[in-house]
């Protein structure tokens, strides 16, 4: 631990931290070190659950991004993944998260359960986890997301800023998954387009954007029916 630690430092830039809080990221305990260069680092260090833990527990950004590349999905518990989501603090972290949370098995839990809760973040890991999985579980059946537009239209009127536009991810990734799930994701880009609520016409004008596109549509024809 105490030699990653180091690693950190020495790789840390003041530069990079300056520019994380300009997009939104908390660089509040960041040694400013991009994405690139932490993933470069995360295959050289392997899977480890333990030392997951101890890189958390930390409370650096770093470290807690490379405990999320560097974690094992299958030792990954439910409870486990609960305690994180009261740390997460930007959404670059919920971002990341979302990726061993569905590695996990954990999206029919969570999703429901985070959709619910009213912390800004614990409500993007929902939508991000839906983004995420609608991509990734590719075995899964498409009724599995197709049950949640309305959750997202539950929530399409959350006007906080991290929470709508990962509803809107969530949407557009949603409706290009297969055909058979653009036709009511684009049913429900346009249903919320028309309403009287801002957030809810900003989220589904810019999925309709996307999802009516027709270079767009043909790519999700060409996908696995």
């Amino acid at each position: 631990m105490a030699d990653i630690l180091a690693w950190l430092e020495e790789h840390g830039s003041a530069e990079n931290r300056a520019g994380m809080a300009r997009f939104g990221i908390n660089a509040t305990k960041a040694f400013g070190i991009g994405n690139t260069a932490l993933r470069h680092f995360a295959r050289t260090l392997g899977r480890n659950h333990p030392r997951a833990i101890e890189l958390w527990e930390t409370g650096w950004r770093e470290a807690r991004i490379l405990a999320l590349f560097t974690d094992d999905p299958g030792l990954l518990g439910l409870d486990r993944a609960r305690a994180m989501v009261g740390d997460f603090d930007s959404w670059e972290i919920v971002d990341h998260a979302a990726d061993p949370f569905v590695d996990a098995g954990h999206i029919d839990q969570l999703v429901p359960e985070l959709a619910a809760d009213e912390r800004e973040f614990a409500r993007r890991t929902a939508f991000a986890m839906i983004a995420w999985g609608a991509v990734h579980l590719k075995a899964r059946d498409d009724a599995d997301f197709l049950r949640y537009l309305p959750l997202i239209e539950a929530h399409a009127g959350d006007p906080r800023n991290f929470v709508r536009k990962a509803v809107n991810w969530a949407l557009r990734q949603i409706g290009k998954r297969s055909m058979q799930l653009h036709g009511p994701a684009l049913e429900m880009a346009e249903k919320l387009a028309a309403s009287e609520d801002k957030t809810a016409r900003w989220i589904g004008r810019d999925a309709y954007r996307e999802l009516s596109d027709p270079e767009r549509i043909a790519k999700i024809g060409r996908k696995r029916s």
